[in-house]
């Protein structure tokens, strides 16, 4: 299967603009929810809602397993 194939950056870089913007702030830049909700105009319930499908993906994707 050719997704197996792809790198980490790849994925990202292929990710819808929102998911890719909210997951490099969160987990390159570790920003908080609260500075990602702030900085990008958004409440913290979405950047969350975010963060929860770009962490499904990945699982998916790589077989990571989801942490709490």
């Amino acid at each position: 299967m050719e997704q197996q194939n792809q790198t980490l950056a790849e994925f990202i870089a292929a990710l819808p603009e929102e998911e890719r913007i909210v997951l490099t702030l969160h987990f390159l830049r570790q920003n908080s929810i609260a500075d990602i909700a702030a900085k990008i105009g958004v409440p913290e319930r979405a950047v969350s809602a975010v963060l929860a499908s770009g962490r499904a993906r990945l699982s998916s994707a790589f077989n990571f397993p989801l942490g709490s």
